[in-house]
């Protein structure tokens, strides 16, 4: 068995980061997630005139 490569938290910004991809993980195994196509059209929209609203989960 592979070993977690995951660090242990340090410091604040580590750990955050560690906390908000838990949350990441738990929204999306509860069904809550972004279509990818959502995500694009936004990413593609910054800078521009049209810039849309950030996606909402589903």
């Amino acid at each position: 068995m592979i070993p977690n490569p995951t660090p242990m938290p340090d410091d604040p910004d580590t750990e955050a980061f560690v906390a908000a991809v838990k949350d990441g993980i738990a929204s999306a195994d509860a069904g809550r997630t972004v279509p990818y196509e959502d995500v694009r059209k936004w990413l593609l929209s910054w800078g521009t005139e049209n810039e849309l609203p950030k996606p909402e989960c589903r």
